[in-house]
């Protein structure tokens, strides 16, 4: 699977996004190597970049672990209100919001242990990518993980800081989903149910 903003396991070197970005801010005039507070910047925003904002690109995928459904569980899991911190590849420009990802497992297909929903969400959100590219890596993911389901359903709902620090400078939130299975035709209001239970969140 290629994901978007990832780097095939390569981590750059940190001394070369180092004097490149130094070598950035010079060429927006700033005489940072004499300036007190951004003497540090270029080394700053390396360490920032590969191994926090963005080590979604570099770093291998989240350890998951997935039990046998023992139980014959049919109904719905669902995990709401997880933290999304993501960068917009067009603008590199952070877009922060939450999202809520569920899905129905067969009698016979497997179950995510919980606190594996939000590793996922984390792991995909740190790369630079689109909200709407997130949203289906997020559900792709997840539906190759459980394997034989009865549906998967992921919604993110995000602030983009390129629309509200620039262009039209609104502050607003974009919301996507990505809908499969019965969720996607609403067998017995699968999809209902789910918006349902994100709206008890609010």
């Amino acid at each position: 699977m290629i994901l978007s903003g990832q780097n095939l396991g390569q981590t750059p070197s940190f001394q070369e996004v180092e004097k490149t970005y130094g070598d950035f801010l010079t060429a927006l005039g700033y005489n940072w190597r004499e300036d007190t507070n951004m003497k540090d910047t270029p080394r700053r925003v390396a360490k920032m970049m590969l191994q926090e904002i963005t080590k979604g690109s570099y770093c291998e995928p989240p350890k998951i672990t997935t039990f046998e459904n023992t139980g014959e569980y049919t109904g719905m899991v669902f995990q709401g209100n997880i933290q999304v911190k993501s960068l917009c590849s067009h603008h590199i420009l952070p877009f922060i919001g939450k999202a809520h990802v569920a899905y129905i497992p067969k009698e016979n297909s497997r179950i995510v242990g919980l606190s594996k929903l939000n590793r996922i969400v984390d792991w995909f959100a740190r790369r630079p990518q689109l909200q709407e590219q997130l949203t289906t890596q997020i559900h792709n993911y997840l539906h190759e993980l459980i394997g034989d389901s009865l549906g998967v359903a992921v919604v993110i709902e995000a602030q983009h800081t390129c629309v509200f620090l620039r262009g039209i400078e609104h502050d607003s939130i974009m919301k996507t989903s990505k809908l499969s299975g019965d969720f996607l035709d609403n067998n017995d209001n699968a999809r209902t149910e789910f918006y349902n239970f994100i709206t008890t969140l609010k």
